[in-house]
């Protein structure tokens, strides 16, 4: 996968003057199609029917959170900011799941950066990854069981807030097995993925339901997709509030 450094993208210019700073922190999960941070703020802009909000992305094609400067993201003026953000979003490598080791090193460094954030004031959410499709030779079975114990544990342990961006993947395809969230990398979302990525993290951010919101992306989300990943969005959040039970997770390995 080409390697890209994304830095200080934005949906807008009126990020000094929003009242609701948000900043994503991961890799080509986020910033395919037209990126995560883009819809998150169309959606929750559209909710507080203002223009009191405006995200930032920084992202590293192919990246484990390791590989991010915490120092570097914390630093506002890299951001030409005059204060920091308030909400810091953490999205993991995909592949930081797949061992014991990797879900310690996962855990260990959403712990650090996540504390050295809240020093800050900032609050912190981990993002959630969603599991491969088998077009991908990392695939297994039943990784979503995983991916939910390396979140859950290393929100457990760093104090942030879980997205369940991967249990919404999942509600979505037992409900229709034939929609299409993953490109035919089998790894890389779609913009119906997309979508319901930024719905999802709408969902947490705010803790209501996306339902009823007409945002589509300018037509590229069809009204019958757009009312039935939002659906799922909410299922997901409450999904996620409902089973934050790390030691039943670990009894699953």
């Amino acid at each position: 996968m080409k390697r890209l450094l994304l830095l200080l993208l934005s949906a807008s210019c009126l990020f000094a003057n929003a009242s609701e700073k948000i900043l994503f922190v991961g890799n080509s999960y986020l910033y395919y199609n037209n990126s995560v941070h883009n819809h998150v703020e169309n959606l929750l802009r559209e909710h507080y029917e203002n223009e009191s909000v405006d995200t930032k992305l920084t992202a590293i094609g192919g990246s484990k959170l390791q590989h991010h400067s915490i120092d570097q993201i914390l630093n506002y003026k890299n951001f030409n900011l005059d204060k920091p953000v308030n909400k810091i979003i953490f999205q993991g490598g995909s592949s930081e799941v797949i061992t014991a080791k990797s879900r310690e090193n996962f855990a260990a460094t959403a712990k650090n950066y996540s504390e050295k954030a809240q020093a800050m004031g900032i609050e912190t959410y981990l993002y959630m990854t969603h599991a491969y499709r088998d077009s991908d030779a990392r695939y297994e079975e039943n990784l979503i069981e995983k991916i939910k114990l390396t979140y859950y544990e290393a929100g457990e342990i760093s104090n942030s807030t879980v997205i369940p961006v991967g249990i919404a993947f999942e509600i979505a395809y037992r409900k229709n097995p034939n929609i299409k969230l993953h490109l035919p990398d089998g790894t890389h979302p779609t913009m119906l993925g997309t979508y319901l990525a930024s719905a999802t993290v709408f969902t947490t951010l705010t803790e209501e339901s996306p339902e009823g919101l007409m945002y589509d992306y300018m037509g590229r989300v069809s009204a019958k997709d757009r009312i039935f990943l939002q659906k799922v969005a909410w299922e997901a959040h409450l999904t996620n509030k409902n089973n934050l039970k790390v030691r039943d997770l670990r009894n699953t390995k």
